[in-house]
């Protein structure tokens, strides 16, 4: 335990807003048909939900679900059942994360991206039948590569400054 502890900045709600905002944009690139570009609004869900459980929450998940439904012309639901579903279990394990550094907490995120893209998968599956293969999986692991970064990038409006003021109350 010698990492260093710090007292955060309370979140701003526009913050999550437009970082919800900005993955979704990104979500929409024309990547093409590339198989390990990670789902970045998965990636923010899971990191809001871990960090703010309060105030990013299911119904969030559900509507982002929703957006990304529309986007990618999928079954009316489908991004919309795996993004409850990821937001409720990151939920359920938001403490237990927290407690670890990073190189250990995107071992607790890759299972969640995985159950994400598996419950797509089976949809797809019931729809049309055809597998895509086994590197329909690497969103997640690249998803759960970028973990850490995506902590810093999302945590760094929150960080006190370094040199403090000492005028200052808090």
């Amino acid at each position: 335990m010698n990492r260093p502890h710090y007292i955060l900045l309370p979140v701003n709600p526009f913050f999550i807003g437009f970082s919800l905002i900005l993955a979704f944009f990104l979500n929409l690139m024309p990547w093409g048909r590339l198989m390990m570009v990670p789902d970045f609004v998965a990636l923010v869900l899971v990191f809001w939900n871990i960090h703010q459980p309060r105030k990013v929450a299911v119904g969030i998940a559900f509507f982002m679900g929703l957006l990304m439904d529309l986007h990618n012309s999928a079954l009316w639901g489908e991004n919309a059942l795996a993004y409850t579903l990821l937001s409720y279990f990151a939920i359920t394990i938001h403490r237990r994360v927290l407690w670890f550094p990073l190189p250990i907490q995107l071992l607790h995120v890759l299972p969640l991206l995985l159950c994400a893209q598996g419950v797509e998968l089976v949809v797809r599956l019931l729809l049309n039948g055809k597998f895509p293969g086994w590197m329909y999986f690497s969103e997640s692991v690249v998803g759960s590569l970028l973990w850490p970064l995506i902590t810093v990038l999302l945590l760094a409006p929150q960080r006190r400054a370094v040199d403090r003021d000492e005028t200052r109350p808090i």
